[in-house]
């Protein structure tokens, strides 16, 4: 082998010279998984994207109490800054105190929306790299499940977050019940096993790898960033909402060119809830056809309708975590080992 092809076989396929001169590729480290919590442990609970009021997160608060932990509110929660919880330094601010007061054990992100992506780089991660803890959320908080995974190798938590605690846990249905309190049970390191019903486009097999993802078009947009997602030999799993079919094929194009979809171990797609085509501009194909149109090269392990994305049956992940992933005839097996 040439020396330059011997270089270049050591770097991932992703990332550029530029991007090492620079300092935004940082090798893999050994993982860092926050320590379990126990009773009496605090959660802190903050708003870095989108504005949440404090009765909005009652239900929440009433319930992360019965698990028996203390909660500590962030400043940015009822506050108002045009569709945001605050200015953004007043996010950033809150976040940052978050991160940085040793009493808070994780970190529940009250809210999505929008909002993470302009903080991000302002915040400050040292403490939290000798210190982690639990950052908990998903849609527009997949910004912070990528970056903390690609800079620092620290787990974290993809799951509901306030806004979805039923207002009256007696009247919750059981996927209510069960998605909340997985939140409790990744919390405390139970080991999580979840199945999905089979479906006729699944690609059978199986793997064992890191579990990675999030939202489809934030991961898009964090694309040549220093937040930028390292797929090669991971889980990846995707969900996105209120997305045309034609800007799902898009997004799905970019992750293709860019190499994310290439080296994967397997591949989960969960819930996908797609805009309807304008009348008389229908784009033609099914969530299915979209993605197997991207991955037909390859031979990894394909799933869909996986419980997780912006819908009931939206489980807690642990993201950075090994997982064995099993796509059988009949259902499809995702178990933290």
């Amino acid at each position: 082998m040439k020396r330059q092809q011997f270089i270049a076989s050591l770097l991932p396929i992703s990332i550029s010279a530029k991007a090492i001169a620079s300092g935004m590729y940082k090798p893999d480290v050994s993982l860092k998984v926050p320590q379990s919590l126990k009773p009496g442990d605090t959660i802190g609970i903050t708003a870095p994207a989108g504005l949440i009021s404090r009765e909005a997160i009652e239900p929440a608060l009433k319930k992360i109490m019965e698990w028996g932990f203390n909660v500590k509110l962030g400043n940015t929660i009822g506050k108002k800054d045009f569709t945001f919880a605050g200015t953004d330094d007043e996010r950033r601010e809150d976040f940052q105190q978050m991160l940085d007061d040793d009493r808070i054990k994780a970190i529940l992100c009250a809210r999505g929306g929008y909002g993470v992506i302009r903080i991000i780089d302002q915040i400050n991660f040292s403490r939290f790299q000798k210190k982690p803890k639990w950052v908990i959320g998903f849609s527009d908080i997949t910004v912070l499940h990528c970056h903390i995974n690609r800079q620092f190798n620290v787990a974290s938590i993809h799951s509901k977050m306030c806004n979805s605690f039923p207002d009256d846990w007696l009247l919750a249905d059981d996927i209510q019940k069960s998605t909340i309190d997985s939140i409790r049970r990744c919390l405390i390191s139970e080991k999580m096993r979840y199945t999905t019903a089979h479906n006729t486009a699944n690609r059978p097999g199986s793997c064992s790898g890191v579990l990675v993802g999030g939202n489809l078009s934030t991961l898009v947009n964090l694309a040549g960033t220093a937040s930028d997602l390292d797929t090669r030999n991971k889980i990846l799993f995707l969900e996105d909402t209120e997305e045309y079919l034609y800007s799902i094929d898009r997004m799905f194009w970019n992750m293709k060119r860019t190499g994310k979809l290439k080296y994967l171990k397997g591949l989960i797609i969960g819930g996908f809830k797609n805009k309807k085509d304008d009348e008389g501009e229908e784009f033609g194909k099914t969530i299915e056809e979209i993605v197997m149109e991207k991955v037909k090269d390859y031979k990894y392990p394909v799933c869909f309708d996986f419980p997780v994305g912006h819908q009931k049956n939206n489980y807690a992940l642990k993201c950075g975590m090994l997982h064995r992933y099993v796509v059988g005839n009949d259902q499809a097996s995702l178990i933290e080992k």
